[in-house]
């Protein structure tokens, strides 16, 4: 963590940067939505009721719950879907239904996160660009190639890392947080009485005179929450402590002035609807500030990349993708990733939504279930969390969690009702997403049913092997097998084709579990099987770096020494056939034979040295 590296105020700063980027940004497009839908009428008491709504909205969804309650939860200082979805698993691994269907459940959410990963950044650029129609309307023809411009250079730049210019994130958003929140004071200022509106009667009053209205309009209002995730997601980056005082101290003050300031705005010219944000800022003051926007924006896209990245990181260390290309843009930072798929594979969808909806009002429409389900897929994950792994009560568990469930509930409710909109679009990807992970943790766990039933059991063999031993050559070699205890087909083809067995033979296992980090301590667990033969079991959390070479040194004093220059690491290479039978339906069954294809080499992903790998093939039917 780094937390125990860098001061409170560094960190807080940069918490400010990555952490409030999505939200810090809500501001341009949140409160024009609610009036755009025409169901508000122009009234003072209805714009008193809306910013008492969003107020409170902000309160309890992100300050009690996030900040206060859901940041609580960490597993091993790690944040996120991930994490609350491996504590919760492991809070009722008693309970082997209810944990598959947390899993199916926690899952699904991670899913709908990239779908959330789509939109956020198409809606937050161009709600940025868009503020060039303010200057003058000769500039709408030039917003959408503009806006793909900007996403365009954004995902070109991944590949270098964020490590040199990550250092501004934080300085520009503080900016960002300071902007907003003097534009709001200024016209604060002129109609202070706005200020009322802060209490829950305004928003009481709104809903009870029309809750069906009020219902219908929570689909906009949960726009002023985007980002609300990252809060916890990021946890294992900077710690409770920044994000807490990052929020209170900065954030949360920013955003209800800038709110409470559109709402001044909005009574004293309601013409001003189709764009506040930008209308608030006098005439010379909008082209800098479409540039900070836009600065905003991108940083607010660039967290949300980063965290695309580091969620499939963590899905494939827990079996749910297949293995992909991995670069590492930081030789200090092992959190700093870039995936070439996700990155490319995220910009084309970003581009179909952008040219699809063609501006932030379309787009608005087709944001909020994917955050929605997510929000309420993390109340229903704590519930098990505090009930089942830390042991309250029941009452207390049921009490703690009930109020914020009937409000997840309340909006993603609301949020269905835009399904036809475009809220379609994210839920598509989330479901693409999710037919992919689970086909391939389905079709994994047949392909390991099938070489366990077709394997040989280690230690039996290797008493027949030395019964007639075959040519002993000098070295180690590595054997890697995904069941500990049974022969690798590696080693089969070895001996039946070169007719040699090594000096020294490591079976190694490579273990995941839901844990975020596993220390070099517990790393290893070797067990002699005599003829200097060893089995090695390796351990890793899911945001762990398999690295094999370096955890076998780790075995050194322990009757077994490698040496890395007379190491040869043999792998299995495996073709899966698809064929009819009682595993999955035709059609996934191909699909898991692709994705087993595509996937990146074994050898790159547990940083092998190239030049001492041999891969052995063969071909598995499912």
């Amino acid at each position: 963590m780094q937390s125990s590296k860098s001061s409170l105020p560094a960190l807080t700063l940069g918490a400010i940067g990555v952490v409030y980027g999505d939200i810090g940004t809500s501001v341009l497009y949140a409160l024009k939505e609610v009036f755009a839908s025409g169901r508000v009428p122009f009234t003072t008491g209805n714009v008193y009721g809306i910013l008492s709504i969003f107020f409170w909205t902000l309160t309890v969804i992100v300050s009690i719950k996030y900040v206060v309650l859901v940041l609580r939860a960490d597993n091993h200082g790690e944040g996120g879907l991930i994490a609350m979805l491996a504590l919760a698993s492991t809070s009722v691994k008693n309970r082997p239904k209810l944990r598959a269907t947390l899993l199916v459940v926690g899952i699904f959410g991670t899913c709908l996160f990239y779908g959330d990963g789509v939109i956020t950044p198409a809606i937050s650029v161009l709600s940025a660009i868009e503020g060039l129609e303010v200057v003058s309307p000769a500039f709408k023809t030039y917003v959408i190639p503009l806006t793909l411009a900007v996403l365009f250079c954004l995902f070109a730049v991944q590949k270098r890392g964020t490590a040199g210019i990550g250092r501004f994130f934080g300085p520009i958003t503080l900016v960002w947080f300071a902007a907003i929140a003097v534009l709001g004071i200024s016209h604060i200022a002129h109609n202070p009485e706005i200020l009322q509106a802060l209490s829950p009667y305004y928003a009481v009053l709104f809903i009870l005179h029309d809750p069906f209205d009020t219902f219908i309009i929570l689909g906009a209002v949960v726009l002023c929450v985007t980002g609300a995730e990252a809060l916890y997601a990021d946890l294992g980056h900077f710690g409770k402590k920044p994000i807490r005082l990052a929020w209170f101290a900065i954030v949360m003050p920013a955003l209800t002035l800038n709110y409470f300031g559109q709402g001044a705005l909005l009574l004293k010219n309601p013409e001003a609807v189709k764009n506040p944000f930008f209308l608030m800022a006098p005439d010379w003051v909008i082209l800098p500030l479409v540039a900070l926007a836009t600065m905003a924006t991108v940083i607010a896209s660039q967290a949300m990349i980063t965290g695309a990245f580091s969620v499939t990181k963590q899905a494939v260390q827990l079996g749910y993708l297949p293995r992909l290309q991995m670069r590492h843009t930081s030789v200090r930072e092992t959190g700093q990733i870039y995936v070439p798929f996700i990155n490319w594979g995220l910009f084309v969808a970003i581009v179909l939504a952008v040219v699809m909806f063609r501006s932030s009002s379309n787009l608005a429409a087709a944001y909020g279930i994917a955050v929605t389900s997510d929000m309420l897929i993390t109340t229903i994950l704590t519930f098990f969390v505090i009930r089942y792994g830390w042991r309250y009560p029941l009452w207390l568990c049921i009490s703690a969690t009930s109020v914020f469930l009937v409000v997840d509930v309340t909006f993603w409710a609301s949020n269905l009702l835009k399904l036809e909109q475009g809220g379609w679009f994210p839920v598509l990807i989330g479901a693409a997403m999710f037919t992919l992970m689970m086909t391939w943790k389905k079709g994994r766990a047949l392909l390991n049913e099938k070489l366990k039933a077709d394997s040989i059991d280690l230690k039996s063999f290797l008493e027949a092997v030395f019964v007639n031993p075959p040519t002993r050559v000098e070295g180690t070699a590595v054997f890697l097998t995904a069941e500990p205890g049974t022969v690798p087909n590696a080693m089969l083809h070895n001996l039946k084709h070169n007719k040699v067995l090594h000096e020294q033979n490591l079976f190694v296992t490579v273990r995941s579990h839901e844990v975020p980090w596993i220390g070099m301590n517990k790393r290893v667990e070797i067990e002699s099987l005599g003829h200097s033969c060893w089995q090695v079991i390796l351990h890793y959390g899911f945001k762990n770096d398999p690295d094999v070479p370096r955890a076998l040194e780790l075995i050194r004093g322990r009757g077994c020494e490698v040496e890395h220059m007379k190491t040869s690491y043999f792998l299995s290479r495996d073709t899966v056939v698809p064929s009819i039978g009682r595993g999955m339906a035709p059609w996934r069954e191909k699909l898991f034979a692709q994705m087993h294809h595509n996937a990146s080499g074994a050898a790159d992903f547990l940083n092998l040295p190239n030049n001492s790998v041999v891969e052995l093939g063969s071909k598995i039917e499912i």
